[in-house]
This record gives structure tokens, C-alpha cells and sequence, in this order.
């Protein structure tokens, strides 16, 4: 198992590549089980949740290789298989992504409950929801989600929950309307970019959806679908960290491959802060002050402030001037990162799904352990500024959702050390 060993204190200069997003990609190699013929994607990150994938997809028929270029090629061979393992779906919450696809193309499904995660529980409820209005017949059966239907067919769905719409519940609805017959209506649909990504993919397999990057999704379903080549939209939530990176350490770094549309809750937010972001073309300059404002933040379904860079935020704000608050509103039990920023000496209270952070001058340096992915990334910039040494264990969490990113750290400065433990 290995660990990051960081010497706080650098000031993060240069430019960095942000890599294609994670959360686009693993529902776009899942769509590609609805095709016939090969399918090319381009921009695809290499990392441990696409790994996991990627065994998912072999183990579901599917011949899945990614060249010199980066580029991945998945063909289906073999559509006889129908069972997403536990094995492979207990290592990736994504994984529940294949269900649509295995019951729109195969009829039958048989994929096994993903369970919660290190923030509280997450539930499948709308998915099967959704899947049943299309006329699937569903039942649990020793942990897994046995699904099956001679014909889908096109219905009016409402896929609203109680903390919002569900992005990948959104993307399993209208993956299994596109092969379904007739027209699909999805209300409250998820409207991030990684869903209208999706979209994208599937038009130009031939499938006819309209409306993506609303809540309402319009579905006329097809017969078939075929192979296409597609390019992953750049990752808004790696964009956001090293943003904040830049930030914490006082920097001046280049954000290349970014799409700042995707973004503009954060980057209103960031500028309210203190951030100085300025758009350079197809790129993206991010410097600050040195003085860092307090903020009050929400978390919202897109376009709101996202969950996924909650934790980064509040590492932020740990050096405001003044008292912050962040309220939680996606997952009200996200905040493991909070014990572990405590030990670096930042001034935080935790009451219920808020967060009220009070700046401190610095930070100090201290072994901590990372609790899930986006948690790793704050407890690495808080590591970036403080002073003295920090050691971040439990790195195969920020393994699953950021390409290298010690190497990507490092080549703006950072003194950052991927390390075994003893």
C-alpha cells in the first residue's frame, strides 16, 4: 500500500494538462454494450476506477484494449453473459451502469448491489424505479439486482429524489430508453455534463435523444445502435482541485484542457474567495491574492457547487480570514476529511450537514489517512501549504479519480513523494 510523503511550502507555478473526466467515461464505456460494432474513445484517464471497468466490461463479453495513444477500443464478442460480479462491482459504485445497457440489449441483467461507501449510503432506488416504468421486471435476490424484459417500452418517468436527480440513475434510464420502444420522457433529469457527454455518444450511435443538459430528456427509441468514436469531456472535478492547489500555495498555474462552462459555480465561488481565474483561450490561468475571503457554500445538483469539491474547498478555506460555512446537501455525511484537517491544526466544527470553518494562519504538517477519493485531494493541498512534513495514507483512494497526480503536483513545484509503506 502506498502513501504520499509531503513537504509543504511550494509555491505552484507552470501548466498542467487536465486529464478527460472519470465520471463521463465509465457511463460511456458501459453504453458501449448497447452497440454492434467497435467503438473508439478518446481522452480516457488511466485510472483505478477505469481498470475496474474495463475487468467489468471483459468479464460481460466485451473486448476492451487502449493503444500508444491513450485511446480505448471496446468491442462486444460475446453477449451470452449478463452477470456484473460482486467481486468487481463491490470495487467500483459505477459499476451499477451496466444494468441499463445489459437489459436494453440482452433482456436479462443480474448485477450486484453496489452497497454505500466511506460518506453514508447511496442508494439504487430511482434506478429501479426508473427501469420498471419501462416495463423490466426486477426483484433482489442474494445481493444482486435480477432484471429482465422481453421489450422495453417508453414511458413518462419522474427520477427526482430527496437530495436531487441522480446522475447516474439519469444514465441508466436513458440508456435503456434508447434501445426501448417508443418515446421516453425522464423528468427530473440530471443535467450534468457528464450526462449530456453520454448523450452525445449515443446520438451519434444513432440513438435520438434531445434535450440533455435539461431535466427534461426526450427518448425515441431505435432499433439499433452502432459503434462510434467519441472524445471524454476534460474532468470539471480535477480542474476544481487544481484550481484550489493553486490557490492554497499562493500560485500561478495554467489549467490546460478545461471546459470553464462546466464550472461556473466554482469559478464564481473561487473568485468570491479571493481567486483571480482568467480565461486564456482554450486555457485557463488561476493565481491569488494573498488574502483569502470566507464564504458560505451549499452543494447542489448541477449547475450548483458540487459535491466533489466540497472537501478541496474547505481545505481552502481552512486560511480565510474569517468564518465560513458549508452545508452539505447531496450527502449530509461527507466529511471524514474533517477529523483528519483537525490534526493539521484547522479550526473546524461539524454540526449535522454543516461545516463551519474558522481560517487559521497556517497549517501543520501530521500523518493523516485519506477516507475516499475526493477527501484524498483535500488532505494533499492542505499538505501542499502546511508546514512541515505530511504524510497521506490510504492513497488508492485518490488513485481512483486523479491520472498521477504527484507527477502533475510535481511538475509545478510541489515536494510530493509516492512512498510504499513500511
Amino acid at each position: 500500500m502506498d502513501k504520499f510523503v509531503i513537504r509543504g511550502g511550494e509555491r505552484l507555478t507552470g501548466s498542467v494538462r487536465i486529464s478527460g473526466s472519470k465520471n463521463a467515461a465509465l457511463p460511456l464505456l458501459a453504453a458501449s454494450l448497447l452497440t454492434d460494432g467497435p467503438s473508439v474513445f478518446t481522452d480516457v484517464p488511466d485510472l483505478a476506477d477505469i481498470r475496474f471497468m474495463s475487468l467489468l466490461m471483459a468479464d460481460l463479453g466485451a473486448e476492451v484494449t487502449r493503444d500508444e495513444q491513450g485511446r480505448m477500443h471496446v468491442c462486444v464478442t460475446d453477449e451470452t453473459r449478463g452477470v456484473a460480479k460482486y467481486e468487481i462491482v463491490r470495487k467500483m459504485r459505477a459499476s451499477i451502469c451496466v444494468l441499463g445497457p445489459l437489459l436494453a440489449k440482452r433482456k436479462e441483467a443480474r448485477v450486484s448491489m453496489p452497497g454505500g461507501c466511506s460518506f453514508g449510503l447511496r442508494p439504487v432506488d430511482l434506478h429501479v424505479r426508473g427501469l420498471r416504468a419501462l416495463g423490466a421486471k426486477i426483484e433482489l435476490d442474494k445481493g444482486y439486482i435480477v432484471a429482465s424484459a422481453d421489450q422495453l417500452h417508453g414511458a413518462e418517468i419522474f427520477l427526482g429524489g430527496p437530495f436531487g436527480s441522480t446522475v447516474l440513475g439519469t444514465a441508466n434510464v436513458m440508456m435503456a430508453a434508447a434501445l426501448a420502444e417508443g418515446r421516453t420522457i425522464i423528468e427530473s433529469a440530471a443535467c450534468e455534463p457528464e450526462v449530456e457527454d453520454l448523450a452525445k455518444y449515443l446520438n451519434a450511435a444513432g440513438a435520438k435523444i434531445t434535450g440533455a443538459g435539461t431535466p427534461r430528456l426526450t427518448i425515441d427509441g431505435v432499433e439499433k445502435l452502432t459503434g462510434t468514436e467519441h472524445r471524454v469531456i476534460p474532468d470539471r472535478i480535477e480542474a476544481g482541485t487544481f484550481m484550489a492547489a493553486a490557490a492554497i500555495t499562493n500560485g500561478d498555474v495554467t489549467l490546460e484542457n478545461i471546459d470553464l462552462s462546466h464550472m461556473l459555480a466554482v469559478v464564481d465561488k473561487l473568485r468570491e474567495i479571493g481567486v483571480i481565474v482568467t480565461p486564456d483561450g482554450d486555457k485557463v490561468v488561476v493565481s491569488s491574492s494573498r488574502h483569502l475571503e470566507p464564504a458560505d457554500v451549499t452543494t447542489q445538483p448541477y449547475p450548483g457547487f458540487p459535491t466533489d469539491i466540497q472537501a478541496q474547498l474547505i481545505a481552502l478555506l481552512c486560511l480565510s480570514d474569517g468564518n465560513s460555512v458549508i452545508t452539505e446537501k447531496i450527502y449530509p455525511e461527507r466529511f471524514m476529511h474533517v477529523a483528519e484537517l483537525l490534526r493539521m491544526g484547522a479550526d473546524i466544527r461539524k454540526e449535522g450537514p454543516t461545516a463551519i470553518v474558522t481560517g487559521v494562519k497556517h497549517l501543520i504538517g501530521a500523518p493523516v489517512m485519506a477516507s475516499d477519493l475526493r477527501a484524498s485531494a483535500a488532505l494533499i493541498l492542505a499538505g501542499l501549504v502546511a508546514r512541515g512534513e505530511t504524510t497521506v495514507k490510504r492513497i488508492y483512494h485518490v488513485d481512483r479519480g486523479y491520472e498521477r497526480i504527484e507527477d502533475k503536483l510535481r511538475r509545478l513545484g510541489a515536494n510530493i513523494e509516492r512512498m510504499s509503506e513500511e
